[in-house]
Formats: structure tokens, sequence, C-alpha cells
């Protein structure tokens, strides 16, 4: 939500060159003095320019990303916000000044305060394991999970060769809606000779896919209902046809363990899933025609509110885009299993989400839309849209899994979006003052606050009550 500035980042790629200002002036064909004024951000970064800098220095474009560097910022908000530094009374100007200017030993920050956290947990069993590590980044000292939602947000959840092979096995296959189960079956045994096995309960030990290799039977368990079932026999196929893609992807340095490329592989199969079951121009134009009704869509596609929801926000193709979204999955108790971030907001990464946002409320009303136009204390609104889901598995003895799925747009799509209507999306003044953790929100009137803002010292005078004791006090 805050763009970064890109001189201090190209200063520091020119120090790790142990060029000169001079010399890297000299390959840009410009002047030492004009770098100098890039560098301290006093003139701005050309496209031309920024393009000769990505190929002197053999980086991707995205080694630029405004989006990276925003969340940088941020993530070192919310470490600095900790109540561990209240003592220094830091403000998010302090905060935001540092991040910018120091891109390095912000990161270093963040793998310091990684590495804290693990040992708050467990000093004893944590302590062997950060000793084990060594000079492990902070990636390595993520979760597989956190890696791989962090690999997905990389490429803005958009992959376009894996499209391009869904098709490919839609138009190869002849599959339709109505026909989706035969056709992948008869798919899987002309081209991998592999035969489908529903399994009856208890013959698999609760397993709800498994795939013999040596016998080439995919089982699949018969608690699952027919879109599930139909979306892990297009996993399994994406697992075979997209192999080379996927080896490919998942070369990344960030995907630093073999359960986080393991778990990449299976995100990736699951997108090959989704777009073979919601073909993206059918899909699009389902999508615009109903005003993106998540239910109707579903019952088009014969899909489920959450894999309708995933493929929302994968709809980046150029030229042919949907409305960008946000999308969080939250459990009972307030934990992010899923996030992506395709309007800017940011998730927080080491404290607890905003109560306010309406994904929480969902539980409220099971089963129903809960709308909110949400405003961040840097002004950007958004239109969000929430309900509870069922992970639906037969059997009455069996558990049933409920989370909630929160989608949000840019305020100024919301027209666009059904479950809008009869909402006051122009009127700013009556959104929801949301923020994106408690130790970065600067609302001090929140009686919701579960904790002091950075910018505010925590101050409890035993003769005055507020709404509650990080409120900010009157004189």
């Amino acid at each position: 939500m805050t763009n970064m500035s890109f001189g201090p980042k190209i200063r520091t790629l020119r120090r790790k060159r142990e060029l000169t200002q001079k010399q890297l002036a000299e390959s840009l064909g410009i002047s030492p003095s004009y770098l100098n004024l890039i560098e301290h951000d006093k003139r701005p970064l050309s496209a031309p320019l920024l393009i000769k800098l990505a190929g002197l220095f053999g980086l991707d474009l995205q080694a630029f990303s405004v989006d990276d560097d925003a969340r940088l910022l941020v993530e070192s908000m919310e470490v600095l916000g900790d109540p561990i530094f209240d003592d220094l009374e830091l403000t998010q100007a302090d905060v935001r000044e540092f991040a910018q200017h120091n891109h390095g030993v912000a990161q270093a920050l963040l793998t310091l305060y990684k590495r804290m956290l693990l040992l708050r947990e467990s000093s004893e069993v944590l302590a062997t394991r950060v000793q084990e590590a060594g000079g492990a980044t902070l990636e390595q000292l993520q979760s597989p999970e956190e890696q791989v939602s962090d690999f997905i947000q990389r490429h803005r959840n958009d992959f376009p060769e894996i499209e391009a092979r869904a098709e490919r096995l839609c138009s190869d296959a002849g599959l339709e809606t109505a026909t989706r189960q035969p056709g992948m079956e008869r798919y899987l045994k002309q081209e991998h000779g592999i035969r489908l096995r529903v399994s009856t309960v208890g013959t698999e030990g609760g397993l709800l896919r498994r795939y013999d290799p040596v016998r080439r039977v995919l089982h699949l368990s018969e608690l699952l209902p027919p879109r599930s079932l139909h979306f892990q026999m297009a996993v399994q196929i994406g697992l075979f046809d997209c192999a080379d893609v996927f080896d490919r992807l998942i070369t990344d340095d960030r995907l630093t363990t073999e359960e986080s490329r393991t778990l990449a592989r299976l995100a990736l199969a699951s997108y090959f899933a989704g777009a073979v079951l919601m073909p993206y121009e059918p899909f699009l134009q389902m999508a615009r025609a109903h005003r993106y009704d998540v239910e109707l869509i579903g019952h088009r596609f014969r899909t489920s509110y959450e894999q309708v929801c995933h493929r929302l926000t994968s709809l980046r193709r150029p030229g042919a885009e949907g409305v960008g979204f946000h999308l969080t999955r939250v459990d009972l108790a307030g934990n992010i299993s899923k996030r992506f971030s395709g309007t800017g907001v940011r998730f927080a990464r080491f404290n607890g989400a905003c109560p306010k946002w309406n994904v929480h409320a969902a539980y409220l009303t099971p089963g129903v839309i809960r709308t909110q136009v949400s405003r961040f204390p840097d002004g950007s609104t958004f239109f969000c849209f929430a309900r509870t889901v069922r992970k639906e598995v037969g059997g009455f003895h069996l558990a049933k899994h409920v989370h909630a799925i929160g989608l949000g747009c840019s305020v100024e799509f919301a027209r666009e979006i059904v479950y809008a209507d009869g909402v006051d999306v122009e009127n700013i003044e009556a959104a929801v003052p949301v923020g994106v953790t408690c130790r970065l929100c600067e609302r001090t009137d929140c009686r919701q606050r579960a904790f002091p803002a950075l910018n505010q010292p925590l101050h409890i005078d035993q003769n005055r009550r507020a709404i509650n004791f990080y409120a900010k006090l009157g004189d």
C-alpha cells in the first residue's frame, strides 16, 4: 500500500558488484551526478534505465518490484511494532525511512526477528534448530506453507504455461462440464495407462487420493463429492502432464527445503486442476456476465465456492484480465491458512490479523455472504465479501471442517460485483476502519484494539479509563 523507492536498491546492487558510480553511469549512458541523484531518490528511474539496469545485473524486472519493497516495509513495521521495542518510542515515519534506505539491514532484521520467534516458542528445541540452520536466511526459517504462499504471491498467481497445458487437455480430451469424469478417465487410461478406482470407506486408511505407480492405479475415495473427485483427477493429470513446467518453476532459491518444493508442486497442480475445471475464457465471460456471483459460477462449472474464489484471483491474462481480488482463508481461531493479494492489501505475518475484517464475522452467520467496505489508515479502500465454507467429505462421524473465505477488490470496481448491490460504496465515511494488525494501525479509538500502536507508546493512568487501555488519553 506504500510505494518504496528504487534508489537504495540500485546503490546496494552497485556496491555488491564493487562498481563506482562513475563506472555504472558509463554503462547506463548517463552522468555520475545523475546516477547519484537517482540513488538518493531525487530523480525518478525511467523505464529504459530500469531495463538497462536489469540487463546489466542479470536480474528479472521483478527484482525491482514495488510490491516486494512494500511488503518489506510492512513487515519491518510489524517487527519493530513488537512490545520489546516499546522503550525506543519508534514512530512509523522512523521505520519507513529506515526500510526505504536500508533494504539489506531491514532484511537482516526480519531474519533476526524470525529466529527470535522460533526461540520464543520453544527455547530448548528451537535453539537446536537454529544452531543446525547455521547461516540460514529468513526464507530458510519460514515454514514450507509460508514459502509457498510467498512463491504464489511473487508470481501474482499467474502461470501462463500451466493455463496453456490445461487448455490443451480440455481440447485433446474433449472435456465438457457434463462429461468431465469419463473424459478424464479415458485420458488417464489412453495417455498414461492409468486406471481409476473409487475406493470404499476404510480401504485406503483415510486417504482421499492415492496413486499406485507400480499397478498404475489412481485410487479416489468414495467420500469425495463429485466436484472434489474431479478436482483430484485433474491434479493427478497435472502431476503427469506438467511435470517439466513444475520442475522448472520450483527451482526457486526461496523454496529452500524439499518439503516446500513438494508443497509448491502440489499448489501448481491445484492451479492446473482449477484451470481444467474452470477454463479461462468461459470462466471470465461467466464472471463478467453475472458480476462475479461466486455461487452461480460454481453451479455452472460444478465446482465449490472455494475453488471459484481461488480461480477468481488468477485472472491476470494480458488483455483479458478480471477484477483484481485479494483472498484470505481463516479458521475459527483466526489463523490465516491461505492468503493472496491481488489488490495491494497487506496481511499480517508475525501478529494476529485485524479483528474488524469481515472474514472473521462470517462465522456469526454461517453460509451467508457478509459484505463490508473496508478503509485502511493510508486511505486505501476495498469492497470485501466473505462467507463460511464446509469441507464436505461424506460420512456422519467424519469431522466437517469449517473455514471462512474472504475476497476483496478495490472499491472502484465494487459496482462490477453483484454483492455490492444495495451497499453505499460511494460513502467512504461509512467504511469500516480496519488495519493490517494492531501494532501497525494508527487508530487509537478502536474498541477492538488488543495492543498499543507502534507510534503511540503505552501510557496508563490508573485514574482514567478510555475505550481500552491502549487508547490515547485526551488532556
